[in-house]
């Protein structure tokens, strides 16, 4: 191949390879979601929830589930603000992403050499829990990205909010807040206390494999996590935090990466 047969390929090349891209990004445009009629209305279903349906066909499994729609002010307030610090502590300030988490995200990714870390903000995750799939790929998270600043736009933050912890999973047919207490604690969210609320929250990074309930290492290493991140934001005094400490903290490993 000649040097000037070689450039004209290097080119040629190149060209695919930036028209490929601009394809990739027209048709993810054009084929994003519209959320705007999230504003007064519920989703009946969701793209977790779908998808969760079609793996349990596929193995042959049962699959029911359980979702209850609860109002926002029946959620206790301390609920959200534990589920806010650890899923999402900047949400009311961002615009659907979280540059700094991103940024950590990214490099630590980069580091271990694949997606260990999502970095997702909590219009993120419902963007992924509504449309998407819990596949990972740059593609779909171009896609998430995209649909979490349509939601910022279309939606208030209380909306959002509201539809994240009515729809997020937390455990094997089992969606939202009010059916993850009655499933768990046998009672309404509204009722639950602060432990419970702790425990509720700690499994939503891996609601299929730890129960609220149970007593995992990796269960209360996440809970004594946030017992810290309630000290840090004075969300409790000294006397809770103790004897949340006590009740977490204790043989837990502090030092276990999620």
């Amino acid at each position: 191949m000649s040097k000037g047969t070689f450039k004209k390929w290097i080119i040629g090349s190149l060209l695919l390879v930036v028209g490929l891209i601009i394809c990739t990004a027209i048709i993810i445009v054009f084929t994003l979601p519209d959320p705007s009629n999230l504003k007064s209305n519920n989703p009946h279903t969701t793209s977790l929830i779908e998808q969760r349906r079609w793996e349990a066909k596929e193995k042959g499994l049962k699959f029911s589930i359980k979702q209850k729609w609860v109002a926002y002010s029946s959620i206790p307030d301390m609920l959200k603000k534990i589920v806010r610090i650890s899923e999402d502590a900047s949400f009311y300030d961002h615009e659907g992403i979280d540059f700094e988490e991103l940024k950590e995200s990214l490099k630590r990714n980069l580091e271990e050499g694949k997606f260990a870390r999502g970095g997702s903000t909590i219009t993120q995750q419902l963007a992924k829990n509504l449309y998407l799939s819990t596949h990972k790929s740059i593609f779909r998270k171009i896609k998430e990205y995209l649909i979490a600043r349509r939601l910022e736009k279309s939606l208030s933050k209380d909306r959002i909010f509201y539809l994240y912890l009515n729809v997020i999973e937390f455990g094997n047919g089992i969606f939202g807040v009010e059916a993850a207490a009655q499933n768990y604690f046998g009672k309404s969210v509204s009722d639950l206390n602060l432990e419970e609320m702790i425990r509720l929250t700690a499994i939503i990074p891996r609601p299929l494999k730890i129960r609220a309930e149970g007593n995992s290492r990796w269960l209360r290493w996440r809970c004594c996590w946030i017992v810290e991140k309630l000290i840090l934001y004075h969300y409790i005094d000294d006397s809770v935090y103790q004897t949340l400490k006590d009740q977490f903290c204790r043989n837990s490993n502090s030092n276990q990466v999620e």
